[in-house]
Order: C-alpha cells, then structure tokens, then sequence
C-alpha cells in the first residue's frame, strides 16, 4: 500500500476534527478511497470520513487494507505537515509510515494499535426535513446559542430554519430563512429536536473541509450533518438528541 498526497489539507484537517470526538479508529484502505466510521466513547456521536482515491497523485493499494491507529498520535503528525509537501502514507510490519517530501524528507512511524470495539455500521435514518446552506451560517447560529446555554433547540418548516436556546435567564433565537443560500426541503412542517452544544462546536469544524453544509433531523431524533467536496472527501456526523427534560 503506497498513498501519495500533493495536498495534505484534506487528511490534516479531517483527522485534526475527527480526533476531537475520537482518539483511537480503524482506516479501512480500499480499492476506490481510505474511509473511517467510528463512534466516540460515550456513543452520542458518530463520525464518517472518506478520502477518494482521485484526492491522491498516487493510489496503489492491491486489496482493502485496515489501519487501526491513535488519532490523537496521527494528528500531532499531520500538523508537522506544510501546504507544499508531498505526503507519502505506507503500511508494513503493522506500522504506518508517513513522510513529507519538499525541500527536506521527514519521516514518522505510528504502531498500529488494539481495537476492542466492534465493525460500526452507519444507522439507516430517514429525515423529514433538509437544509443545505453555508457552512459559516450553521458555525455562526451554534456559536451564538453556545454564550446562552449547553443545549440547543432545531426547529425547521418549509420556510425557515430557526437555532435556539434558552438558560436559566438568558436566550438566543437565530432565524435562518428560506433563500439562496439556505434551501429547505421539507416534508412536514414544526420538525423539532435538542442537541448538545458541546457536540455540535466539534462537528462544525467541518466547515474546514466545504464551505457548504447540509443539516437533517427530525423530532426528537438524531441529527446527521454531512460535509462534502466533490469527488475528493466527504465527512458526515450523526448525533443523538437530548432528551427534554435534562
């Protein structure tokens, strides 16, 4: 397995946001891109990621390879990782080779590490209502809603979309109407659920990875937030809701 990166953007900064909810996740390398789905420990959030083989000026990989690995380690790696590098990722003898080749060749070793935890598979989920928009409009409503309160109330019908919060004297409301930057697509109107801030400061990061964001949930139930660039990486997040009465 031999993976070859002319821009590094996309691993370093996936991994940099993945490894805030996770710190330990298998890589499965396969044939058409290198993929990631894992769950953080406390199982309230899960993370999807996927690098296709069209991102990489070389992609040779004979068969599906799994990688489990320290993010946490792997991170602090990438970050030694400059714009104009050249970044080569091999796997042999149970260690992940990673190097950086501009004006200088600097090479890192990483163990591949035990994994307890079970094959994660994606929940088939079935939203009522979908909202694409900017990612800086989803960063900036949470960022608003987190001076406020811990939690977080979505609201949405066919002609808004509306972040809240509300704490013990204070409360935020940000309306997000219907337009050209925010399209709306819903099937019934007065969806509505409560999310940890906590989470949702993690997941907005994706705003690193597309400058577009597209939000799902319904009542009471989990919310997937998907970023994507086109034919290069997708990162997704499902996470749980919070009951109300907490």
């Amino acid at each position: 397995m031999k993976l070859t990166l002319a821009e590094p953007k996309y691993l370093k900064d996936s991994v940099s946001i993945i490894s805030d909810l996770v710190t330990e996740a298998k890589f499965i390398i396969k044939k058409d891109g290198l993929e990631l789905i894992a769950m953080d420990p406390a199982n309230v959030a899960m993370v999807m990621f996927r690098l296709l083989s069209t991102c990489f000026t070389e992609y040779d990989v004979k068969q599906t390879v799994e990688i489990p690995i320290n993010l946490t380690q792997f991170k602090q790696v990438l970050r030694r990782a400059n714009s104009n590098d050249m970044v080569t990722l091999e796997y042999e003898d149970a260690k992940l080779k990673i190097q950086f080749q501009s004006d200088t060749v600097r090479t890192f070793s990483l163990p591949a590490i035990e994994l307890d935890e079970k094959e994660q598979r994606v929940p088939e989920l079935i939203f009522p209502v979908s909202i694409e928009t900017s990612s800086s409009v989803l960063s900036e409503a949470v960022g608003d809603v987190e001076i406020v309160a811990e939690s977080v109330t979505f609201q949405s019908d066919k002609l808004k979309f509306i972040v809240a919060a509300e704490g013990d004297l204070s409360k935020a409301r940000i309306e997000i109407p219907a337009n050209d930057v925010t399209k709306i697509t819903s099937k019934n109107d007065g969806v509505r659920a409560k999310y940890s801030v906590e989470y949702l400061k993690k997941m907005i990061e994706g705003s690193k990875i597309s400058d577009k964001v597209t939000i799902q949930f319904s009542n009471d139930y989990p919310l997937r937030l998907d970023y994507k660039q086109m034919d290069k990486v997708a990162l997704s997040f499902i996470l749980a809701p919070r009951v109300e009465n907490d």
